[in-house]
């Protein structure tokens, strides 16, 4: 069966926050940039505010990138908007786009601005299933969603409240469950379309059998994430269909070499 939410290339390019390393992460300055770059296919983080509206973020506090301090979930979203999203974003030893106008969106407003992108989205933090699925539902973007948790529970919660409709990735549980599977030449079918899993994650070494085993079972096997050329090749050499990365330009470069190669 074929999957709406993989269809527009093979491997897919997810540029990682739109890149952490190129540009303010999580901002539609950076999801410009890399739609630019040829990008269909964007990884995102979520968390709820204080009013209850879906933001683009990644941590639970707001000190690291932004200029204020405190919890994202204590700050309405009109306040939250009002943040410099750039404050430190620091490229090559400065701060270029301190003040620019660069700032926090709700999901909504991301996907009003790029509808034609395709947006793999982290769950982060508690009580997002119902919220995320209600702006997913009202843009219409049931085919163009990726959902993924660091808890598993969130992601099969997600699933049921949409009734399978979005895709899904799968949780930390049936990630090592698939490499205890193949290590004995088996696999295990789970509800998902796609397992996304650290390259480097120690105590599961990627290797053939892994990746033949998530094929087997149907999903797609996606690395995250991966910003040095030579992991990229060994993993596209592995059968990679999807490399999640902060250097989008890298990653181009390394497919551009393969193409003629």
């Amino acid at each position: 069966m074929t999957v709406p939410y993989l269809s527009l290339e093979h491997p897919i390019r997810f540029a990682h926050r739109g890149s952490r390393v190129l540009w303010p992460e999580n901002t539609v300055y950076a999801f410009e940039r890399a739609v630019a770059m040829g990008y269909r296919y964007i990884e995102t983080d979520v968390r709820i505010s204080k009013d209850g509206h879906v933001v683009v973020f990644h941590d639970e506090t707001l000190e690291r990138t932004t200029d204020s301090r405190g919890k994202v979930s204590d700050w309405h979203l009109d306040e939250l908007r009002k943040l410099d999203a750039a404050f430190h974003f620091d490229h090559e030893g400065g701060h270029p786009l301190r003040g620019q106008g660069v700032r926090i969106s709700s999901l909504a407003d991301v996907f009003a601005e790029f509808p034609d992108v395709y947006f793999n989205i982290d769950l982060k933090g508690p009580n997002l299933e119902w919220p995320v699925a209600d702006v997913i539902r009202q843009a219409g973007r049931e085919d163009s969603v990726m959902i993924g948790s660091f808890v598993g529970l969130r992601t099969a919660r997600f699933r049921r409240i949409t009734n399978g409709a979005v895709a899904t990735s799968a949780g930390p549980r049936d990630t090592i469950m698939m490499w205890a599977a193949s290590r004995r030449g088996r696999f295990v079918r789970r509800p998902v379309e796609a397992y996304q899993i650290p390259f480097n994650y120690k105590s599961l070494p990627i290797d053939q059998k892994y990746v033949d085993a998530i094929h087997n079972s149907g999903a797609q096997v996606h690395f995250w994430t991966v910003n040095e050329k030579p992991d990229m090749h060994r993993l596209l050499d592995l059968g990679a269909d999807g490399i999640v990365t902060d250097r989008p330009d890298a990653l181009n470069e390394v497919l551009a070499v393969r193409a003629t190669t």
